[in-house]
């Protein structure tokens, strides 16, 4: 990033996240200290009642409000608002680590890459998320793609019509798919950043219990589906925070 335009735009879909959004955007303001004036943040405010959107403003991210329940619209919000050619997604409840513009500007600038997404660390560990993380990663290797942060050229964020907003959950697994489909086409396969990760909550485990996954594996079948409106409104829309 050379420009003294804002190149990367980072996305935070965000509801009621005062407990938790300055520590992601704190982690934000420590990986963009080398791109000074090269990185905006946008905050989309989703039926916040607390004090997420003044927090947000104090940290200078800029704050657009969508009120549906659909994640991927949210997301799409941000994006359209955005003015960088790279674009960033990150939920409110995680944190980067320093390194992760640095080294997803080095992929990038190789040409050899789609983007991609990184690698995720709870925030706390204990078996049942042990073994939860063990089964999503085993997964992930199958399935060649990697999620928690999503990072790629706004050009082709556009080319596969960015997140899908028929889906009212799910919306990642499926962008990373069709971003790695995309990326197949053109040549460009998806990575993972090598050396960079997020730290994200456990707070759907504190909600659900750490064995959730493991015990109920359907529900979350359902939620990969992305048409179960009853099982994204009580995992992700109407969550007590």
């Amino acid at each position: 990033m050379t420009s003294s335009a804002p190149q990367v735009s980072v996305i935070i879909p965000a509801r009621n996240e005062e407990a938790l959004i300055a520590r992601c955007l704190d982690s934000i303001d420590h990986a963009a200290a080398s791109y000074r004036g090269q990185v905006e943040v946008l905050v989309v405010l989703n039926r916040c009642t607390d004090a997420t959107e003044e927090i947000a403003r104090q940290y200078g991210a800029r704050t657009i409000h969508e009120d549906a329940r659909n994640l991927a619209k949210i997301r799409n919000t941000g994006v359209r608002a955005a003015t960088g050619s790279v674009v960033v997604t990150i939920d409110a409840d995680s944190a980067m680590s320093p390194n992760t513009l640095a080294a997803l500007d080095r992929a990038l600038a190789t040409g050899k890459t789609i983007g991609g997404g990184t690698r995720i660390v709870p925030d706390r560990w204990s078996l049942g998320i042990r073994v939860t993380l063990c089964l999503f990663e085993a997964w992930l290797l199958v399935s060649g793609f990697s999620g928690g942060l999503f990072w790629c050229h706004r050009a082709d964020f556009e080319a596969i019509g960015g997140f899908n907003e028929r889906l009212i959950s799910g919306e990642d697994v499926d962008f990373a798919r069709r971003l790695k489909a995309h990326g197949k086409n053109t040549g460009r396969p998806f990575s993972t950043l090598r050396g960079a990760h997020i730290t994200t909550s456990c707070r759907k485990f504190d909600a659900f219990g750490d064995w959730c996954v493991v015990k109920n594996p359907r529900r979350f079948l359902h939620l990969f589906r992305g048409n179960d409106r009853a099982a994204a409104d009580a995992f992700y829309y109407d969550i007590q925070r």
